[in-house]
């Protein structure tokens, strides 16, 4: 069985958690991003993404150049293990209702994992299993 470790990605994005909802959303804009794993002193605390933006910032009519990403991020920080499987990873997004896990190895994040990269996933095995197609 392929591991979270084979498919996810393996240079996760970073942003302070200082950043302004702006600046983090002109960041996932032009890195073509959904998420950035917030950073503390050096330390990952949480995860900022798309739908946080929007839900706790935009919806809520907050100033954007002023509200920072560690007052909208997801934290504690949803994580994996890389040793756990495509499914797995797939059925703790959906228990958890999220589109992005921080991928831990021996503790530390080592990447991030997100529906796209399981839609890559199972088209691949999709086309495994039907070559015809």
């Amino acid at each position: 069985m392929i591991t979270i470790s084979e498919v996810m990605s393996k240079e996760p994005k970073k942003i302070a958690s200082n950043t302004s909802v702006v600046e983090a959303a002109t960041s996932m804009r032009d890195e073509r991003v959904g998420s950035f794993l917030v950073e503390r002193n050096g330390e990952c605390v949480g995860m900022v993404t798309d739908t946080d933006v929007v839900r706790k910032a935009v919806a809520e009519k907050k100033d954007l150049a002023k509200t920072t990403v560690e007052t909208i991020m997801t934290a504690p920080l949803n994580s994996i293990d890389a040793t756990k499987t495509v499914p797995e990873a797939h059925d703790m997004m959906g228990d958890l209702g999220v589109r992005h896990l921080a991928v831990r190895e021996a503790g530390k994040v080592v990447g991030v994992i997100s529906v796209g990269d399981l839609a890559v996933y199972f088209t691949w095995l999709s086309e495994q299993k039907n070559p015809q197609r």
